[in-house]
């Protein structure tokens, strides 16, 4: 298939599909006597796993080396699920920053009540966060 029609069939671009064959996460096409690129079955599962990987939150780096693995003959199952244990840790912690984040914004609202902006210094950008901590 051209790759018009493997962008159709996976849901990604041209430009995609090329990006990812020069990162070398997908295998370089096989050349027609047009000139165009022709693509066969095993490169549309690829572009599913990508897609489905990239979906779990892995980046393109760690997808490569989940196809390293694959192409060194070895099954990833192991690697993929330490890679996303990680991901499911930073989660976590992403989840507990947001919370964090969640209570000062609660309190800089509530503290921003009762303060007059004709209070607000000429030296100052706004006494919001300077007052609200105090």
């Amino acid at each position: 298939m051209q790759i018009r029609d493997l962008a159709i069939a996976s849901g990604a671009t041209a430009q995609t599909i090329r990006f990812y064959e020069r990162r070398g996460l997908l295998d370089p096409a096989e050349r027609a006597g047009n000139g165009y690129r022709r693509y066969n079955d095993a490169a549309l599962s690829r572009l599913q796993f990508i897609r489905s990987a990239k979906t779990a939150g892995l980046t393109l780096s760690e997808i490569g080396s989940i196809i390293t693995v694959r192409e060194a003959g070895e099954v990833p199952c192991g690697h993929v699920l330490d890679l996303l244990s990680a991901k499911l840790t930073d989660v976590h912690r992403r989840q507990q920053e947001l919370a964090l984040l969640e209570s000062e914004l609660h309190h800089l609202i509530e503290a921003s009540q009762p303060l007059d902006p004709g209070d607000c210094e000429a030296g100052s950008v706004c006494h919001l966060f300077t007052q609200a901590h105090h």
